[in-house]
């Protein structure tokens, strides 16, 4: 067990790439936003309701900020572009 009461449950240090891409979401050295503080209520796209500094714009922080995972909305992920593939490339 580790300091703390915590348990590691995998020492490898080679990862999946589906891990990686999870646990990206939910990192903790995270760029503050007030878009995604847990202080702030949205009011437009561009601005937000702080409980503590009032009306701000979405992209300002202060040091207040609490990250709240469930308000981040990720990028889209890029369309795949398929038109460099010939019928050949499908065949066994």
């Amino acid at each position: 067990m580790e300091k703390g009461g915590g348990m590691r449950y995998n020492n490898s240090k080679e990862s999946n790439s589906a891990e990686e891409s999870l646990m990206a979401l939910f990192q903790k050295k995270i760029e503050p936003r007030c878009a995604y503080c847990a202080r702030s209520r949205t009011l437009n796209e561009e601005q937000i309701v702080c409980d503590k500094k009032g009306v701000m714009s979405a992209g300002s922080h202060c040091r207040a900020f609490q990250y709240d995972p469930l308000k981040r909305v990720p990028p889209r992920p890029v369309k795949a572009d398929f038109t460099g593939l010939k019928d050949e490339d499908f065949t066994l």
